[in-house]
C-alpha cells in the first residue's frame, strides 16, 4: 500500500510518499511545495493543485492523507490554510485518491505515541520509522507523519469505508 501524505500550507506544503512492505513502511520521496512569497493567492492554490496531481501521477498512491484543520486564532490565516486545504483535497479527490483527514494530535499520537509531541521529536521519530539517514525538512516529515498515521490506521477506514458503500 502507498499512501501520500500533505501537510498543507500555502507557500511551503510538505509532501510524503510511503509504500508498506508487510510490517515494514519506507519513505518513496519527499519534499516541499515552495511558492514566492509575491505570488497571488490565486498562483499559490494553482501550483499547489498542479503539483500535487505530478506527484499523484508520478507515484501512483492508493490514498492521500492530509492533516486536519486547527484552531487559528487568525481568521484571515485560517481561511488561508482552507483555501489551500481545498485545493489539495480536490486534486487528490480528481485523481481519483480517496483522502483522509487526521488531527495534529492523532498524527503526533500515531508516530509517537504522545498527542503533545514536539517538532523535532517528530522529526526523529519519523526518520526512525522509516530508516532515514538524515532528519527530513520539517514541512516534509510532518507529510511523511501523516502518511504514517494513516498506514497505523487503515484497517479502521477501510472498515468504515466498506460500510459506506
Amino acid at each position: 500500500m502507498r499512501i501520500i501524505g500533505i501537510d498543507t500550507s500555502l507557500r511551503s506544503t510538505g509532501v510524503g510518499v510511503v509504500e508498506m512492505q508487510g510490517n515494514s513502511m519506507k519513505a518513496v520521496e519527499y519534499g516541499i511545495l515552495r511558492v514566492s512569497a509575491g505570488a497571488l493567492l490565486t498562483e499559490c492554490l494553482a501550483h499547489l493543485s498542479r503539483e500535487i496531481g505530478k506527484w499523484i501521477s508520478r507515484f501512483q498512491p492508493d490514498a492521500a492523507a492530509v492533516e486536519g484543520v486547527f484552531l487559528n486564532k487568525n481568521i484571515k490565516t485560517a481561511l488561508i490554510l482552507g483555501e489551500a486545504r481545498g485545493a489539495v483535497i480536490a486534486a487528490c479527490a480528481c485523481s481519483g485518491l480517496p483522502v483522509y483527514e487526521y488531527a495534529p494530535r492523532k498524527i503526533k499520537q500515531a508516530v509517537v505515541g504522545n498527542g503533545s509531541a514536539g517538532k523535532e521529536q517528530m522529526r526523529k521519530m519519523v526518520a526512525a520509522l522509516l530508516g532515514l539517514d538524515k532528519l527530513p525538512p520539517e514541512d516534509a516529515a510532518d507529510a511523511l507523519a501523516v502518511a504514517i498515521c494513516h498506514l497505523h490506521n487503515r484497517t479502521a477506514c477501510e472498515a468504515i469505508a466498506q460500510k459506506k458503500i
